[in-house]
C-alpha cells in the first residue's frame, strides 16, 4: 500500500472503464436525480457491502451505515438520512440489516470495552438487557447471532417510532419497514419477519418477529441437544453456558 493510495485510484479508473464499456452511458445517466426505492440501514462492517449483497447498481439503493446498525432517536445523522429518503427520494422500503459475528454485538453481549464506541454500543447492550433471560437459555455459540437478530428487530421498531416515519404514514405515503439478517458464512439474507407497512401494525409485527426468533432458536437448540444423549449432554453444554451467558447488567 502506497502513501498516496495510488493503487486505489488506479482500481477506480479500471472499474470506471469496465463499467462504461459494459453499460455505455452509465455514468451520464447517474447525473439525473437518483430514484432509489430502498433505504438500507446497516452495519459499517467492511464485509457487508450493501449494494453487492442485493445486486443493485449505484443509484438504486440509498445507504446509511454505523457500528451495529443502530437507530437512536437522538442521532440526527441517521434521522436526517431517513427524512431525506422518505420526504425527498420517496423510498418505498426501509430495511434494517444486521449480520452474523458482528463485533459490536460481541462487545455488547460480553461487556467488552473498546473505547469511545462503548457509548454507542450501549444501545445494543440495552437490547441484551431487555432480553437477557431468554439469551441465557441459549448455548454460547448461538448467543451472539441471537442478540444480533434481536438488535435488528429492536432497531426496526425504533425506525417505526421515529417522528419522520410516523409522519410519513400519517400523510398516507406508502412505506414499509423491514428487518433482515446477513450470514457471513453463506452470503444469504434472512427475513426476520418484522415487516411493518403502517403504525397500526407495528406492535403486532414486533411481537410476531420476536416469537418467530424464539421458535427458530428453540429448534436449533433442540437439534444441538438432540445430537447428544445421556451423560454426554451435561458436560458438553455446561462449559458453553459458563462461557457465553450474558453478564448481569450493572
Amino acid at each position: 500500500m502506497t502513501t498516496q493510495l495510488q493503487e486505489l485510484l488506479d482500481s477506480n479508473r479500471l472499474w470506471a472503464a469496465k463499467t462504461e464499456q459494459r453499460s455505455p452511458g452509465f455514468f451520464t445517466g447517474l447525473l439525473k436525480q437518483q430514484a432509489p426505492q430502498y433505504l438500507w440501514i446497516g452495519c459499517a462492517d467492511s464485509r457487508v457491502p450493501a449494494n453487492e449483497l442485493v445486486d443493485l447498481l449505484p443509484g438504486e439503493l440509498f445507504v446509511h451505515r454505523n457500528v451495529a446498525n443502530v437507530v437512536v432517536h437522538s442521532d440526527l445523522n441517521c434521522l436526517s438520512v431517513i427524512q431525506f429518503a422518505t420526504d425527498l427520494l420517496k423510498v418505498k422500503h426501509i430495511i434494517v440489516v444486521g449480520h452474523s459475528h458482528c463485533g459490536g454485538v460481541v462487545a455488547a453481549l460480553n461487556d467488552v470495552r473498546v473505547g469511545l464506541a462503548d457509548n454507542w454500543i450501549r444501545h445494543v447492550r440495552d437490547v441484551r438487557n431487555r432480553h437477557q433471560e431468554w439469551l441465557a437459555t441459549l448455548p454460547a455459540e448461538q448467543q451472539v447471532d441471537a442478540l444480533g437478530e434481536l438488535n435488528v428487530i429492536e432497531q426496526a421498531k425504533n425506525v417505526c417510532q421515529t417522528t419522520v416515519v410516523q409522519d410519513t404514514w400519517a400523510r398516507g405515503q406508502a412505506l414499509v419497514v423491514h428487518g433482515w439478517f446477513y450470514g457471513l458464512n453463506n452470503g444469504l439474507l434472512r427475513d426476520l419477519k418484522i415487516t411493518v407497512p403502517n403504525a397500526a401494525d407495528m406492535a403486532g409485527a414486533f411481537d410476531e418477529a420476536i416469537a418467530s426468533l424464539h421458535a427458530r432458536h428453540a429448534l436449533k437448540t433442540d437439534s444441538v441437544r438432540g445430537s447428544l444423549s445421556g451423560p454426554e449432554l451435561a458436560p458438553a453444554l455446561a462449559p458453553a453456558f459458563a462461557r457465553g451467558a450474558p453478564r448481569q447488567s450493572r
